[in-house]
């Protein structure tokens, strides 16, 4: 506050260099959200008008309205049945001749197959784009999520393993170019340095551009919290294996949270506990009662979301990502959680599935 500056400077400047040391990419360009991370990306990867970019039919919006904003067209491919991250078999099947860009999600706790899905794009000469908002600290090989393909996004919504005061975004690269071109877009399509410096406002605008400057705030925060993340992953790495250990075998319990075994050895990051349930939603209804939040990840499927309605879709046709919607529930998970805190949300589902006290 007292540098005047309120956002796009200094401290975004720091916060950049911070994470390129921690991610290893050549670039990384602070915006205002995952979400327009995810829209710049596309724009500055060259999605022309009509592109159709290949999604997961099971994540947030944002993954497939990033490219609807963008000017593309979302195609959807059913997930893994364990996982739920984009099945490469699925890809296959939803590609066409307009196809040009793969957009996998790595999803929850770990990164989709990427040795399978860079090999179908190099066959088919596709550009990879990740949505990789929720994957600060999920590696693949010895690649950080996000920088395996042409670049990805990183998200700082608060509940976020990294998480601001509010709303921010970053996009990951180690292309220069493409780098050069999202700086620009955020900062109203001014190129050259515009980052903490007063008179860019001033500077020739070269492309029709957005005001997606971050917060000079949020980044003070992000500073300040990613000197304690690999702390906090651990820590939500040790509350993870706490709730397996509580509910295996627990009956109404279809599928506890693993990271799966890939081509390439995988880091994975436990941002949410994500459970597969019987009677879902009365066993919301129950923890509530019970003092418990949760969360679901997610109630409808993307091809099913009403604003997609104009692409036609109908039930049935990825019958993964519409069985994960009926089942999945997200758990409390965050560092500051005790295993008490555990204790008391794996009694309470016990309650609900044995009708008896813990």
């Amino acid at each position: 506050m007292n540098s005047g500056k309120y956002s796009h400077g200094r401290k975004v400047a720091e916060l950049e260099c911070a994470l390129a040391d921690y991610t290893g990419a050549e670039y990384v360009i602070g915006v205002n959200s995952g979400t327009d991370a995810l829209v710049l990306l596309l724009l500055a990867a060259g999605l022309d008008a009509g592109q159709e970019v290949v999604v997961p039919a099971f994540s947030f919006v944002a993954t497939a309205s990033s490219v609807v904003l963008a000017g593309g067209r979302p195609v959807f491919a059913d997930i893994e049945p364990e996982g739920y991250c984009l099945d490469p078999g699925s890809v296959e099947s939803v590609l066409t001749d307009r196809t040009r860009y793969l957009m996998p999600v790595h999803l929850f706790c770990q990164p989709a197959d990427m040795t399978a899905l860079l090999a179908i794009a190099a066959r088919r000469e596709l550009t990879v784009l990740e949505d990789s908002a929720e994957a600060i600290g999920m590696s693949y090989g010895a690649t950080h999520a996000g920088l395996l393909g042409a670049g990805g996004v990183l998200s700082f919504f608060p509940t976020k393993t990294l998480g601001a005061l509010g709303d921010a975004g970053a996009v990951l690269t180690n292309d220069p170019e493409l780098a050069e071109v999202v700086s620009a877009l955020r900062h109203h399509g001014r190129f050259g340095r515009t980052i903490d410096n007063f008179p860019g406002i001033n500077s020739a605008t070269g492309m029709p551009g957005f005001n997606s400057k971050m917060d000079d705030i949020q980044a003070a925060v992000l500073l300040a919290k990613l000197s304690t993340l690999d702390r906090d992953i651990q820590r939500r790495a040790e509350l993870a294996a706490a709730y397996t250990e509580r509910l295996a075998g627990l009956p109404g319990i279809r599928r506890l949270p693993r990271v799966l075994r890939r081509p390439e050895q995988v880091r994975g990051v436990f941002y949410v506990y994500v459970v597969e349930v019987d009677r879902r939603d009365q066993l919301v209804e129950h923890l509530t009662a019970c003092g418990v939040g949760t969360e679901v990840y997610y109630p409808t499927p993307l091809h099913l979301q009403p604003c997609f309605a104009e692409l036609g879709h109908r039930p049935g046709e990825f019958p993964n990502a519409e069985a994960a919607c009926r089942t999945s529930v997200a758990l409390p998970l965050y560092p500051d959680l005790s295993l008490e805190d555990v204790d008391r949300v794996c009694a309470a589902m016990r309650r609900f599935y044995l009708g008896r006290a813990a």
